[in-house]
């Protein structure tokens, strides 16, 4: 079982065909063909199903492997790089839309003056997308939403947020004396996340003890999505208060609704195995310009969130 083999089926897991492995791999179909024909027979079983392209169930439970492998390998030469001063790597972080805006530029302004030479790529979707590339090693790290499902995944606390309904100031809602009560949104058409989404079950809970239900405008897996339909006045939304910004200010306002759980943010990774330096490094580095941010946005908090 040679490296470039196992390269060449997470090619084909990542993009989906044997062209498009080539492609990344900087090679030509044909190599891809043969570098996983002789990985089929080396494990006595087909990987690829040569009529659709897709990964076999033993193509899936391979690349889970070999993600894991080539993880390791690189982490090699990044532990080595640790014993001089400077540490050398890529790390891959994921990164729920809502938190990019204000963590991202604390991020990159510390990387460059403490780790120049980590190459830091972020990956920007939410926790339905995100967490499962955490699982399988596509990413190192991950900001994400509380709470998580995946039970090879752990996390620790960043920041704490306050769900609000973001409104045009020219509507009813926006009139009405704070904090909102659920009894009261529940008359009006609401732009919601899907059911089941972190932001969602705490909408949920809170509705559920408030002994009513929200008619939802529509359901969206995607805060971003929504925030723009409501900045584009297809009606008011529930969502982390990070998400009006300050240019928008002027024609929405963000209004606090009584008796529901702020959001909490983790930083997430995989319980098992050994992160490479690079990653390391990364992780307390995040955790540090979090927790020493200054100029915070309103409606985030740093200290221990209520659990």
């Amino acid at each position: 079982m040679e490296i470039r083999q196992l390269e060449a089926l997470i090619g084909i897991a990542d993009h989906g065909s044997f062209s498009g492995a080539a492609g990344a791999l900087g090679t030509v179909q044909s190599n891809i063909s043969n570098r996983i024909a002789h990985l089929e027979t080396e494990l006595g079983t087909e990987l690829v199903n040569r009529s659709t392209g897709l990964l076999t169930e033993s193509g899936d439970i391979v690349v889970d492997r070999a993600r894991r492998i080539l993880n390791e390998l690189r982490g090699i030469a990044s532990d080595v790089s640790e014993l001089s001063a400077e540490i050398h790597g890529q790390v891959v972080l994921g990164m729920i839309g809502s938190a990019g805006r204000w963590i991202v530029p604390l991020i990159l302004e510390a990387l460059k003056s403490t780790y120049p030479h980590i190459a830091l790529h972020i990956v920007e979707g939410t926790n339905s997308v995100i967490e499962p590339q955490l699982v399988k090693g596509q990413l190192d790290l991950a900001v994400l939403a509380w709470p998580i499902y995946a039970a090879e995944l752990t996390g620790v606390d960043l920041f704490s947020e306050d769900l609000v309904l973001i409104v045009d100031k020219e509507h009813a809602l926006a009139k009405l004396p704070a904090p909102l009560s659920f009894a009261t949104l529940a008359q009006y058409e609401i732009l919601l996340p899907f059911r089941g989404t972190p932001i969602r079950r705490e909408i949920d809970e809170a509705t559920r003890l408030a002994g009513v239900e929200l008619k939802p405008l529509i359901e969206l897996d995607g805060l971003r999505t929504i925030a723009s339909l409501t900045f584009d006045g297809y009606g008011p939304s529930i969502l982390p208060a990070t998400m009006l910004s300050r240019h928008l200010r002027e024609k929405f306002v963000a209004r606090p609704i009584d008796k529901i759980a702020r959001r909490r943010v983790i930083l997430a990774t995989r319980r098992f195995g050994f992160p490479a330096a690079p990653v390391r490094a990364l992780h307390a580095l995040l955790i540090d310009v979090v927790k020493h941010a200054k100029n915070v946005p309103e409606g985030i908090y740093l200290d221990a969130p209520p659990r």
